[in-house]
């Protein structure tokens, strides 16, 4: 519950930018619907494109097979069967030859999913510990986060247009004398950052969702810890040559290894530090198994 709460909050707070923004531009043309019309019809263009062309999308950037029981039974068998657990219909599965050993899930709804595993995984990951990954990937599928980081997302994306558009409605605007163009630059600098910030975070505060509800569904959080010291060990290899930016969010793990980092950069990430991770499941398996980890 927490971290739904706190998503929603933060959901909250990127329309409230991009009120603020469409307010603004409403200002400079003299006209508060002019701001408002225009952020709702881009806003509505950008969640449509999200929503019904991200699955396809990320299966082709991460060159994605669909396969079936008879080309990987092991995979397959552990995704329909805790798909059935988690009451969800059988998503399509597919597998990616990436150098990582890493997964995602992506699709607008569970009637539309696919969970990817890629081969790296599956040749380092025993039978609990894929079954943890699997559980995490399932989750975010029943959590709807697929749907939840593309909305996210395309408010970002509105959010640095807006701003940008603020920016040329005061440099003709007759208010410019009077403030408007140093309002508007401002807005331009702060306000994409912000936004940028709180997208981010949503990303985040879905992750740790995801790890808690597939640590329940599983029963064994400690496998899925295990499995994400794995694959931060794998993706910080050098024989990772992953190098796709924009899809970095969706994977279980940072697909670009382990950073050291102050814990200001950390607000800048897409996935919280894999040992805050691993903390938050040593808690979690307290509480289902009666197993105190000693720190």
């Amino acid at each position: 519950m927490f971290w739904r709460v706190k998503t929603a909050l933060m959901l909250v707070a990127m329309t409230g930018i991009l009120v603020a923004l469409g307010s603004l531009v409403g200002y400079l043309f003299k006209n508060a619907w002019v701001g408002f019309w225009i952020m709702m019809a881009i806003s509505l263009l950008f969640v449509v494109v999200s929503y019904f062309f991200s699955k396809t999308m990320a299966l082709k950037a991460n060159n994605v097979r669909i396969i079936s029981r008879e080309d990987e039974p092991r995979l397959y068998d552990t995704v329909e069967r805790l798909s059935r657990k988690a009451g969800l219909p059988m998503p399509e599965v597919g597998i990616s030859d990436v150098p990582m050993p890493n997964a995602f899930a992506t699709g607008r709804n569970p009637k539309d999913a696919a969970v990817v595993a890629t081969r790296p995984l599956l040749n380092m990951l025993n039978d609990d510990e894929l079954e943890g990954v699997l559980a995490h990937e399932l989750s975010h599928v029943k959590n709807r986060d697929i749907l939840v980081m593309s909305v996210a997302a395309a408010i970002s994306s509105i959010i640095t247009y807006v701003a940008r558009m603020a920016v040329w409605a005061a440099m003709f605007s007759d208010e410019r004398s009077s403030g408007g163009f140093a309002l508007a630059i401002l807005a331009d600098i702060t306000m994409p950052i912000a936004a940028m910030l709180v997208q981010l975070g949503v990303s985040r505060s879905r992750e740790y969702l995801a790890d808690e509800s597939g640590a329940r569904l599983t029963g064994k959080p400690m496998a899925l810890a295990s499995a994400l010291t794995t694959i931060e060990t794998g993706c910080s290899s050098s024989y990772n040559k992953y190098d796709n930016v924009n899809c970095a969010s969706m994977w279980i793990s940072n697909p670009f290894g382990k950073k050291d980092v102050s814990s200001l950069i950390t607000l800048f990430q897409t996935h919280p530090s894999t040992a805050d991770r691993i903390e938050r499941l040593k808690e979690l398996d307290y509480e289902i198994n009666g197993i105190r980890h000693v720190y």
